[in-house]
């Protein structure tokens, strides 16, 4: 606290709702104040006072500023204003002052800078009567996050296994938007609970979906909505902490031996299988599969947490920060025309990323030697294309494939057969770039085809109950037609 020859700021909670609640030190003091600035006349708890002096409240403040920093911002400037003239002033807010109220915050740091003395008078805040209501504890892990926080996120901020308490659900408009967030993590049938007017004897508690909750005509200034914690083992730090426990002395023999190298080959394996289900349109394999994936990133993460090369939190700030610098038209103020012109800037963004790093690439350096080789030719003539080496339209392309496929041939050796060979699977990959056919998917496809057809041929003869290689090639060529008919996409 600083002092000045200015006026005193009192910071006074008003509790959160009826009278009885009030603390006798809010009572006295607001009482005898001769100058009352309140945040919003709509508290109950205001009928405990005579109301002498000066009573002056901010809820005009809400209709004539566009957004609540606005408001928050005027009101604060108006007490330090006041306070700068030579009032002593009160500044009474509902509940309690450092609980969810945005505007004691900033009215603090704005007296610390201009020098003004401060005091604040605790009050109980709608924590304590709403848990009462609620029958639950505080502990473990209650999270308190605003719902005009909340609102302004696409996703929620705090992990489904802790129970969450989210006041200022204001209107039908808030609980909408909190509502639309939530769903984006929680089950639509989670049970939550509304609390109207907690503390007060017009208190009620509503046991409904989470879906539902914007559907209430009781929703006011007074409304907390509670979200109890998944039973599941449904939250991201779970499976962290799952992961760091068979890693641990007490937990699994086998992940405790694992490098970041031993687990390299069951990391691309789970990536194919991932994109198999996708291929195969199997959204619950594709479920599973991505679990797979998740948990071998999170186990190559905790190798590099216990080697001290990296945390969990360095992954995940690393690549939000990539993700957000690189939209610059969704985070900033840039403006792109489509698609191409994101893909185009994202291509620079990551150019000059690498130069501030002192890092000289060529265009075609960190394409993986890892990934399969259609990906590999795909990604080179892409990136080759992005700088002009490219033809302007289709036929020098088709030429090509033409020329090469007669360089085969030709080709004297197996080894010069070998290279024309891969010289023709570049081109014919070049031409599936230019029809915008992925070459590797489109293969996947052929073989995914393949396999039905063949295994379909083999069903055929197993109830024949004939070999395979007792059959003539003519008669397995018709069977392969009839599963290529039956079988047709």
């Amino acid at each position: 606290m600083t002092t000045s020859a200015t006026g005193k700021i009192t910071i006074v909670g008003l509790g959160p709702g009826h009278p009885d609640q009030l603390t006798l030190q809010a009572y006295k003091f607001l009482n005898t104040a001769q100058h009352v600035y309140v945040r919003t006349e709509r508290h109950p708890t205001l009928t405990a006072f005579a109301q002498h002096g000066t009573w002056t409240y901010f809820d005009d403040y809400y209709e004539t500023h566009p957004d609540f920093a606005d408001v928050y911002a005027a009101i604060v400037q108006t007490l330090i204003t006041a306070a700068q003239s030579g009032q002593d002033l009160a500044y009474a807010v509902p509940g309690h002052p450092h609980v969810a109220e945005s505007t004691v915050t900033l009215l603090i740091e704005a007296a610390q800078q201009a020098e003004i003395a401060y005091d604040v008078i605790a009050g109980v805040s709608f924590i304590e009567p709403s848990l009462s209501a609620l029958n639950v504890d505080a502990l473990p892990g209650l999270v308190i996050f605003d719902a005009l926080d909340v609102v302004n996120l696409y996703h929620p901020p705090f992990d489904v296994h802790l129970p969450v308490l989210v006041p200022q659900l204001y209107s039908r408009l808030v609980a909408s938007d909190v509502k639309m967030t939530l769903m984006n993590q929680y089950p639509d049938e989670h049970e939550v609970m509304m609390l109207y007017a907690a503390g007060t004897p017009e208190q009620v508690v509503a046991t409904i979906p989470l879906h539902e909750i914007d559907h209430s005509d009781s929703i006011d200034h007074l409304t907390t909505l509670f979200v109890p914690a998944m039973q599941n083992k449904a939250s991201f730090a779970d499976l962290a902490n799952t992961i760091a426990h068979l890693r641990a002395p007490d937990g699994c023999p086998w992940d405790q031996k694992q490098t970041h190298e031993s687990l390299r080959k069951d990391l691309l394996a789970e990536t194919y299988e991932a994109i198999d289900a996708i291929d195969r349109g199997n959204i619950e394999d594709l479920q599973e599969e991505l679990g797979d994936l998740l948990l071998h990133i999170l186990m190559q993460t905790q190798i590099a947490t216990e080697d001290f090369e990296f945390t969990l939190s360095d992954v995940v700030d690393g690549i939000n920060r990539k993700m957000i610098r690189r939209h610059p038209h969704v985070f900033s103020t840039a403006a792109v025309a489509d698609a191409d012109a994101v893909a185009q800037n994202w291509q620079q963004l990551k150019a000059a990323e690498k130069a501030e790093q002192g890092k000289v690439e060529g265009l075609l350096d960190n394409i993986p030697l890892s990934s399969p080789a259609l990906v590999q030719a795909y990604d080179i003539q892409a990136r080759a294309a992005r700088v002009g080496f490219d033809w302007d339209d289709i036929q020098p392309v088709l030429a090509k494939i033409s020329e090469e496929f007669e360089e085969v041939k030709t080709a004297p050796t197996a080894v010069d057969q070998a290279g024309e060979i891969g010289d023709l699977l570049f081109a014919i990959v070049n031409w599936a770039r230019w029809l915008k056919i992925d070459p590797e998917t489109a293969l996947r496809g052929t073989n995914t085809r393949f396999k039905a057809r063949f295994g379909m041929i083999e069903t055929i003869l197993q109830l024949q109950d004939v070999a395979m290689d007792d059959v003539y090639l003519e008669d397995l060529d018709l069977l392969w037609d009839v599963a290529k008919i039956n079988l047709r996409d």
